[in-house]
């Protein structure tokens, strides 16, 4: 991040929605746009140029979706890639699951009120992963949805110790820090404490690749 704050890129085909977003972002004093891009293609040539903090990126555009071009960005040659906040409707379901295993840390809504916007970028660019419940719940409905298998805990996750590998049950299943705090009984800095912990033993970079890895080491179970 800069002594400006946090620099952006916009990705969307449509430009009234993208020049919008833009314009809101780049009225925040902590927030810089300092590009846009109206697919993939341009979105992973634009973020290899101007090394953005963060890229809000459109999933269904022509040429190269957002799904390919995050995959571009974060396994590109970047030594501090960006962070990508995809923006999705309730109709993508079926994108969730792709989206975090692409490396994006949050998703948004197209249709979410503009100060979550803002909120949701500042989160993501601060090293948070953005995963609404309501994401969360999906995620796991996709993971009910594919055959059972019964896998063995993966050799990684017996680094953590029991308390750590309660708390990242507890973000798979969807808890923010303050609702793990809660069940656990214990004051949520310590909760935050546990979750660096976590993300740095497992060589995570946020919660979104904490749940997915959760669920595919069978951690935590659909409906458990």
């Amino acid at each position: 991040m800069s002594d400006n704050g946090v620099r952006l890129v916009v990705v969307d085909d449509q430009a009234m929605v993208r020049q919008g977003f833009a314009a809101l972002l780049d009225a925040q004093p902590d927030l810089s746009v300092v590009g846009q891009a109206s697919n993939g293609a341009e979105a992973v040539a634009l973020a290899r140029r101007v090394r953005p903090d963060v890229v809000l990126m459109d999933v269904r555009m022509p040429v190269m979706d957002g799904l390919e071009a995050t995959r571009q960005i974060l396994d590109g040659p970047a030594e501090r890639p960006p962070r990508v906040l995809m923006l999705t409707t309730f109709d993508l379901d079926d994108y969730v699951y792709a989206a975090l295993r692409a490396g994006a840390s949050g998703f948004l809504l197209k249709d979410a009120p503009m100060a979550d916007l803002v909120q949701a970028v500042r989160v993501v660019a601060a090293g948070e992963a953005l995963l609404a419940p309501s994401v969360t719940r999906r995620l796991i409905a996709d993971f009910a949805r594919r055959p059972a298998t019964h896998r063995a805990r993966p050799e990684r996750l017996r680094v953590l110790t029991p308390r750590e590998s309660e708390v990242l049950t507890l973000i798979a299943r969807g808890l923010s820090n303050g609702e793990i705090a809660a069940a656990l009984v214990v004051a949520e800095q310590t909760v935050k404490t546990h979750v660096g912990r976590i993300l740095a033993k497992l060589d995570l970079r946020d919660r979104a690749q904490a749940v997915v890895l959760a669920y595919e080491a069978g951690l935590v179970e659909p409906g458990n």
